[in-house]
């Protein structure tokens, strides 16, 4: 009876062999694999393959950034001290004899000035003024607005000189929204009337400006810049018009690590420049016992001007051109070359397994069946004996 039994497990051993086979870890793609996908071995090209060295490190960082819908073009230049509807003004009147306004002093001089308390534009575009009824104002700035109470008061007051002050404009104001560190309505003026002014009065990004985005929307239309990109390109930082709205979004910038490495994992890259070397320092490194050094890739989307200058004739897809970056850290350069490398948000870092590790992976697997299968044996030869 224990001979049929031991059979039976011999089988279930081999059942389970065979089921391991198909469940066997599996880290990522090949070195070879990768190589084949682009081309190398079969000629069927899906994305390019490029070999790092420092010449290649420092002509991608010669390459100047290029926006995708940058800002630059869509500067304002409508006036900034119009008066609208709801804003609040104050008009001072002087007339030259004081027959209608001012006030006599105790020798009987007068003053001949008198300022009205201030008062908002109401939906008509009107104001009162004394002597001359309700004047229209919406629409003019207070030099013309002066100009119109003065021509109103004409045949009243002997030449009067009229003064406009704009106190409160809600007209000529921008809004602020998202993760600004004041959200909220900020009228425009002359020091305050481009991108970096007003966000300096509404207290910035509350995150590193290089994980922050800029939507600007005006008249209906939108555009979506790094803030990052605002700061550092003067072409960026543009005029705005009143109406517009800015909405600030933290975007982080990420990149992904897979493969023979000291983590597997999805990290920000950060403020500022980050580099290969600091990817990889941040996960580990790679793995000592596991990991191909001869072939450490960067997976990347790449800008079209990017692969011309790199000679890739790969065809672009809409996120850019499919690259693989290869470096080979086994050689002493790898290791400045990689220091000269700048990682870009979204891209992979893999690290293929030698084959070495493996072979290590499949024998320790067979270990295993081996030692099953070597314990029935132990039991059918103590129950015959």
């Amino acid at each position: 009876m224990i001979l049929p039994m031991l059979r039976a497990l011999l089988l279930a051993a081999a059942a389970a062999a065979l089921s391991a086979c198909q469940s066997l870890p599996a880290s990522g793609p090949t070195g070879r694999a990768i190589a084949a996908g682009a081309g190398l071995d079969q000629g069927a090209e899906t994305y390019a393959m490029v070999s790092l060295d420092f010449a290649t490190t420092e002509r991608l960082r010669a390459t100047p950034p290029r926006l995708l819908g940058g800002l630059a073009g869509s500067g304002s230049v409508a006036p900034i001290d119009i008066i609208g509807v709801g804003d609040v003004v104050a008009v001072s009147v002087y007339e030259p004899g004081g027959a209608l306004f001012g006030s006599r002093g105790p020798m009987g001089a007068s003053s001949g000035r008198e300022t009205f308390p201030a008062q908002p534009v109401d939906r008509e575009g009107r104001i009162a003024v004394p002597y001359a009824g309700r004047v229209r104002i919406a629409g003019l700035n207070t030099a013309e607005a002066a100009d119109a109470i003065r021509r109103a008061l004409t045949g009243m007051v002997a030449n009067p000189q009229v003064v406009v002050n704009l106190n409160q404009s809600l007209s000529n104001s921008v809004t602020v929204l998202g993760d600004a560190g004041s959200p909220g309505r900020y009228p425009l003026s002359p020091n305050t009337a481009d991108l970096l002014g007003v966000l300096a009065i509404s207290g910035g990004s509350r995150f590193p400006i290089d994980d922050t985005q800029l939507t600007l929307t005006r008249q209906g239309r939108s555009l979506t810049v790094p803030l990052a990109a605002v700061t550092r390109l003067p072409d960026e930082n543009i005029r705005l018009q009143p109406g517009d709205q800015l909405l600030l979004q933290h975007r982080p910038r990420r990149i992904s690590t897979f493969g023979a490495l000291g983590a597997v994992t999805q990290r920000d890259m950060g403020p500022g420049e980050l580099t290969l070397t600091d990817a990889l320092a941040s996960v580990g490194g790679l793995n000592p016992t596991a990991a191909d050094a001869r072939m450490v890739l960067i997976f990347r989307f790449e800008r079209p001007e990017v692969a011309d200058m790199l000679g890739i004739a790969q065809a672009p897809t809409p996120r850019g051109v499919p690259v693989v970056y290869r470096l080979n850290l086994a050689e002493p350069e790898g290791f400045f070359i990689a220091n000269n490398f700048v990682m870009q948000p979204d891209d992979v870092i893999y690290a293929p397994t030698t084959t070495t590790a493996e072979l290590r992976k499949f024998f320790e697997f067979v270990q295993t069946i081996t030692r099953v299968v070597y314990d029935v044996q132990v039991a059918s030869t103590l129950n015959v004996n």
